[in-house]
């Protein structure tokens, strides 16, 4: 579906970036994706990508940092020759109540979560021009969707996150450049694990946590030919969490 393809991946040593990577993976594409630092996960992700034998490889990049970014996507180009498959996963939170919330704290997530999304777009937009073909989906949330008590920073981050996917799905369409978002809700992840409960799960219809694989499997179509018809879109994963 995917194969001779290349997918540059952001925040794709764990979780729901890992998952991202390896559905693409499996589906025939190469894949690069970085972290903010090196370490076990990584190592683990690109042994889990050499098994599908794939092109892959890892680089250390804080996508918050617009340098770092452009000397890595110029290095993912070096080595892999072109980006054909951009999904920005990378984020972060820094969850409290907006009166305990420091501007240092609203500002990271933001950077993060929103800039880092801008940084990436930002240096592969002439490539996916020049191509005229190119796929970017973008790692939104319901809370960007819904809002959430005590996440202020990141639901503003997420939020903007599709506002910036609609735009640039207008600024592309003419270039055949697709360009959307995915909106996970509860996912069974590291980060949630703590968060698992009867009583969350009882709020969503299908009750359960989401696996980061139908998170991956949804990037991957969308990264694939059959979607070519799709942009500007936001695609909420979530269990009927905000059908209701």
């Amino acid at each position: 579906m995917l194969k001779g393809k290349i997918a540059f991946v952001t925040g794709g040593s764990r979780g729901i970036g890992r998952a991202v990577c390896l559905a693409l993976a499996s589906a025939g594409a190469d894949v690069a994706f970085c972290s903010r630092s090196a370490g076990e996960a990584v190592d683990e992700t690109l042994a889990l990508l050499r098994e599908t034998g794939v092109r892959c490889a890892a680089y250390t990049c804080d996508v918050a940092d617009y340098d770092q970014v452009a000397a890595t996507v110029s290095q993912v180009l070096a080595d892999f020759g072109t980006v054909d498959i951009l999904v920005n996963n990378a984020g972060v939170t820094c969850d409290k109540l907006l009166l305990s919330m420091k501007p240092e704290e609203f500002d990271r997530v933001i950077r993060t979560n929103l800039y880092g999304v801008f940084h990436t777009v930002k240096q592969l937009y002439p490539v996916f021009c020049k191509k005229r073909a190119g796929r970017i989906i973008n790692i939104s949330s319901v809370s960007g969707v819904i809002g959430n008590a005590g996440q202020a920073n990141y639901a503003a981050s997420k939020a903007a996150v599709i506002g910036f996917t609609k735009s640039i799905a207008k600024e592309l369409a003419a270039r055949n450049v697709t360009c959307n978002a995915v909106a996970p809700g509860f996912v069974e992840t590291d980060l949630t694990a703590s968060l698992d409960s009867e009583a969350l799960r009882g709020q969503i219809p299908l009750k359960r946590f989401g696996k980061a694989e139908e998170i991956g499997s949804l990037v991957a179509y969308l990264a694939s030919d059959d979607a070519g018809y799709i942009t500007g879109s936001v695609f909420t994963a979530d269990g009927g969490l905000t059908c209701c």
